[in-house]
């Protein structure tokens, strides 16, 4: 894995001067931390690190943040442990996720798990449709799933639990769903088959309930967890250059309890103030400290680009980027480039996501060109549910208004397409219309650049063993 012996520079000794120097962080009774025991370099080598392994951390905050805490914020859903339904796709006005998807309506619940554990109850839901409940927790791995793939349609009733819950599976509960952070984010994905399908999506999406375990058991309620003084954010842009994102991040890891695989490396960043049960200032430290932390920054992404570049080549395929803590290890600079690529992107079974930045001759997409994406005879993406091709604007990763409001093109709108005669599809990808007899296969493209992805939900063997590929967009004149 790339990066892996970057973490592993760090010898045993290192690691207990790390210990001392954490407990010169923390041992006083000071509400903040204004300085470290860390020398420059030491906060330099540490804060990089640091920020690589909380990058996704912190942007899944901010996600988190804008959808369930600042009521404030024009995309605010609900309030914490309050299942909060969409009853429409994305559209481009939705800007919080990036390249997020416009196939399946969403319903979403950000939990609160330091009190008790909440109950998800799933309604029986038509064989032939295709539904999905993504587990993530604050390091943003996806810990479980409950859908179609996973549990079947015939509904059920799902234990979501904090760590700090150690009960056994109570009757009438299906499953019980562990989480290791405080706070976990579950994303309802209910497939729709057209327009024309929006009303019976939202009888889908009633019937997905949610309760308190003491509410299911008819017990008295536990005591409520503290009052938490939330860290506001840093914007997307910000977030990726100022020196405040470790002061958020040492917020976010409060709610991650410390793991016994990761103890060494959470004393280091304790050891510079981040991870502790202090408010880090990082303005009030040395101009000498305060620099070494914006250096860690601009050393982080010079780390990671490599990373970005082999996934716009196609070298490291975007599913590899997306998976539990089993299937992503300790590489943490992928995970970065999951949050980076992608926020929440399911796990390989449960969805592939082929994407092009390129055209076949290996030159940026841009919609000063006019570009044909072909699927062959017989060759649509081999899925139990359903596929699509979506368009970006880059750098954004956001999608793309246009004239006639299609943002992309999927399994369910066949039927519309027109076949080639050799009874493949060519996909017409460009700013203006194809002309009119060749509109339905047209899927506009902003003004300047952007990337194609494909996503294959529930995929067949074909497609996870690599027998089946996307092919890449041809340019044409």
């Amino acid at each position: 894995m790339t990066g892996t012996r970057s973490w592993r520079r760090w010898s045993a000794a290192v690691a207990v001067a790390a210990l001392a120097l954490t407990a010169t962080a923390c041992g006083s009774d000071d509400k903040d931390t204004k300085d470290v025991g860390a020398s420059a370099d030491q906060i330099r080598e540490i804060a990089k690190q640091a920020y690589i392994y909380g990058y996704p951390m912190v942007d899944n905050y901010r996600i988190q943040y804008a959808y369930f805490q600042d009521k404030q914020n024009p995309q605010y859903m609900a309030p914490w442990n309050t299942l909060h339904s969409v009853a429409k796709v994305y559209t481009p006005a939705d800007t919080t996720i990036q390249t997020p998807n416009s196939d399946t309506p969403y319903s979403f619940l950000g939990a609160d798990l330091r009190a008790e554990p909440l109950v998800l109850t799933v309604p029986t839901i038509e064989s032939n449709r295709y539904y999905s409940l993504q587990f993530i927790d604050s390091y943003l791995y996806n810990f479980d799933y409950v859908g179609s793939r996973t549990t079947g349609n015939n509904g059920g009733k799902y234990l979501l639990a904090g760590p700090s819950w150690k009960g056994d599976k109570p009757a009438g509960i299906d499953k019980v769903v562990r989480a290791e952070t405080d706070f976990a984010f579950v994303a309802y994905r209910t497939q729709l088959f057209g327009p024309d399908d929006l009303d019976n999506v939202k009888a889908i999406q009633a019937g997905y309930k949610m309760e308190p375990l003491s509410t299911f058991l008819a017990q008295p309620v536990p005591a409520a967890a503290p009052t938490i003084d939330f860290a506001v954010p840093q914007s997307s842009e910000d977030q990726k250059k100022s020196p405040q994102f470790f002061e958020t991040l040492n917020f976010v890891l409060r709610y991650a309890p410390v793991l016994d695989t990761e103890k060494e490396l959470r004393a280091k960043f304790a050891s510079i103030g981040i991870g502790t049960d202090k408010n880090l200032d990082i303005d009030s430290m040395s101009s000498e400290k305060k620099e070494a932390f914006q250096a860690a920054i601009t050393d982080a992404w010079k780390e990671y680009d490599p990373i970005q570049a082999k996934v716009n080549d196609g070298q490291i395929p975007p599913s590899d980027l997306f998976g539990s803590r089993q299937t992503l290890g300790t590489n943490y600079l992928y995970r970065m480039a999951g949050a980076i690529n992608g926020i929440y992107g399911n796990d390989k079974a449960e969805a592939m996501y082929p994407s092009f930045s390129s055209d076949a001759a290996g030159a940026a997409l841009d919609g000063a060109n006019k570009y044909v994406y072909r699927f062959l005879p017989g060759q649509l993406p081999p899925v139990n549910a359903f596929w699509s091709l979506t368009m970006y604007k880059m750098p954004q990763s956001l999608l793309s208004a246009n004239p006639i409001n299609r943002y992309l093109i999927n399994s369910p709108m066949l039927p519309s397409l027109k076949q080639d005669p050799d009874g493949g599809y060519s996909i017409y990808v460009q700013h203006e219309s194809p002309g009119a007899d060749r509109e339905s296969n047209w899927l506009p493209a902003p003004e300047g650049p952007f990337r194609l992805t494909e996503r294959l939900y529930w995929p067949q063997e074909p497609a996870l063993n690599g027998t089946w590929h996307a092919q890449a967009p041809q340019k044409v004149e």
